[in-house]
């Protein structure tokens, strides 16, 4: 099978660069057509990705952290019109000032509501969930996210309620968007190889803060109490925010028993809850 990246060096900032040229092809085919469309690339690189997307993207941001690589890229990059790289760190890089208005751009009375973009990565295994955070902190801004994360990972964000892999990072990818599992990358489709599976995940960005009728920051505050402790009971995990009384009229409510974990409970009945208990966590000082 073809590579497009040596595995003699070590990676820099915990990075498996991706060299199966096979695998960079389907992934980029799996974005469909992007001729007409802006992407954003996470992470690129040695460039596996950035080369075939340079190709036919309309326009490319590519964002990365390693001060090497990104001057590598830019130098390679130099007569491409449609690619911008950007030397900075995803987590802390204002999208705002990349995908919003510029300044005397829009007109008094027209709303400003620019194409969304399409965004694709090789994610930090260590950093995965805080990318997907901040990701869906900007969804305004993207309709596709396109993802290659370890395979657990994988797992954990397509996973059912009622399974034991269903969780916070479940709970919150769904709560954003529709994600599938589209294929398995073994630990040689990168350089240096990683010590377990990867897989590309696909999420269609679809938010369902309207349709559960919660506030988007208090729920997600209320979500991350109920899976503070997956293997104890709900009850257990909310009890000390809320008084007894309160918990129990607002599970008889919502119709939840204290007994259940929060892994059974669908995005409805845990909004549900939410709502019962008044949308406001009471301090636990």
């Amino acid at each position: 099978m073809p590579k497009v990246a040596s595995r003699a060096e070590k990676p820099k900032l915990g990075q498996h660069f991706l060299s199966d040229a096979s695998a960079a092809v389907n992934i980029v085919e799996a974005l469909g057509d992007i001729s007409q469309e802006t992407v954003l690339e996470i992470g690129p690189g040695r460039g596996a990705l950035t080369s075939l997307l340079a190709r036919t993207a309309r326009r490319l941001i590519a964002i990365e952290l390693d001060r090497v690589l990104a001057a590598q890229l830019r130098m390679k990059f130099a007569l491409a019109e449609n690619v911008e790289v950007i030397e900075g760190d995803v987590l802390s890089i204002d999208f705002d000032s990349i995908f919003g208005p510029k300044p005397g751009s829009s007109r008094p009375g027209i709303e400003f509501n620019p194409r969304p973009a399409k965004v694709v990565g090789n994610l930090p295994f260590y950093i995965t969930s805080d990318i997907l955070l901040r990701l869906f902190e900007y969804r305004r801004y993207f309709d596709v996210l396109l993802v290659m994360v370890q395979r657990e990972v994988a797992d954990r964000m397509v996973a059912k309620p009622g399974g034991s892999e269903y969780g916070l990072l479940s709970a919150t990818t769904q709560l954003y968007g529709k994600a599938r599992r589209l294929f398995v990358l073994p630990p040689d489709s990168f350089s240096p190889p990683p010590k377990v599976h990867s897989a590309v995940v696909e999420l269609r960005i679809s938010d369902r803060i309207a349709d559960l009728g919660v506030p988007e920051q208090p729920f997600i505050d209320f979500l991350k109490l109920c899976f503070s402790q997956k293997r104890k009971t709900l009850w257990n995990n909310l009890k000390s925010a809320y008084p007894p009384a309160v918990l129990q009229a607002a599970m008889e409510t919502a119709v939840v028993k204290p007994s259940v974990r929060a892994e059974t409970l669908t995005l409805e009945k845990t909004a549900a809850l939410f709502r019962a208990l008044g949308a406001t966590l009471i301090s636990r000082n």
